[in-house]
């Protein structure tokens, strides 16, 4: 296995958990439990999405690829971008639960976007041809 290669499965890898983390946390944000105000739920979530920022940028760098130069990448980071802040207002305590749960809704799709424009190179995603 080259170089290359580790750096896309530590990026696949950190992308899965850090889905999982997510659903995780609402979770248990939606029941109200005290166990979000523990430091491993607060701290693990940002490590573990550097070190997918950073494999992300690493393949980058390795293909030497200018992320802008590809639709399907400036995609991709758009929906990021959108994942982002939909999974921000999911989690905050402040928001309506309707609004909350529309956002992780949105969140949701925003992910399943992202996993399909990279499996196809596509803006369209699966909706590809």
């Amino acid at each position: 296995m080259n170089a290359y290669n580790i750096v896309k499965l530590i990026h696949v890898s950190t992308a899965a958990i850090s889905i999982v983390g997510f659903v995780g946390r609402f979770a248990l944000a939606w029941s109200g439990s005290a166990l979000l105000r523990r430091r491993a739920l607060r701290v693990l979530p940002h490590v573990n999405d550097t070190v997918l920022l950073g494999a992300a940028v690493a393949m980058l760098s390795m293909a030497r690829i200018n992320p802008l130069s590809l639709s399907w990448l400036s995609a991709k980071i758009g929906a990021l971008l959108a994942y982002i802040l939909l999974g921000m207002i999911a989690l905050r305590p402040g928001c309506s639960r309707g609004t909350r749960l529309a956002a992780f809704a949105g969140a949701l799709l925003a992910f399943a976007y992202i996993v399909s424009a990279a499996l196809t190179r596509s803006p369209l995603g699966i909706f590809a041809e």
